[in-house]
């Protein structure tokens, strides 16, 4: 809530600061929990593959191979903080070589390259990027 982050902001732990930022909404929060049933029914009937590559979970940072397990790990990210931070160390861990955002804001790519010095990034924006995203892919896939 608006108050609990200005008491925090008050007594912020030290060498901390609260940087107040531009959200559309209260994503990854308790605040969405109402959405969490809804979209729990409507994958429930999903029968999914498995990922060709390991998808790495924002949620805890680990490597995600079965499909049951990306699609359960999506709707529990609904209401759970994104560990982009735990993402970055299992990539540094895998010495990934590129990342490939496909969000359309470019902000985890940013991260990416503040936090993994050396590494490619490409932010898939529009479908104009597509070309550029399947090079990358082709030049970082192993």
């Amino acid at each position: 809530t608006a108050e609990a982050l200005g008491a925090l902001a008050e007594s912020a732990p030290a060498r901390a600061r609260v940087i107040p930022l531009k959200v559309a909404g209260a994503f990854h929060t308790e605040h969405m929990r109402p959405a969490v049933d809804d979209l729990a029914a409507h994958v429930a009937g999903l029968s999914p593959s498995d990922p060709r590559l390991p998808l790495l979970s924002n949620r805890d940072g680990e490597a995600v191979e079965s499909g049951t397990d990306v699609l359960a790990r999506i709707v529990d990210q609904v209401t759970r903080p994104v560990r982009w931070d735990l993402c970055m160390a299992t990539m540094a861990t895998r010495q990934v070589t590129g990342v490939l955002e496909l969000l359309p804001g470019g902000t985890l790519t940013g991260l990416a390259k503040r936090g993994l010095k050396g590494t490619a990034q490409l932010a898939v924006k529009t479908p104009e990027d597509l070309d550029a995203a399947r090079a990358f892919l082709a030049e970082h896939s192993a």
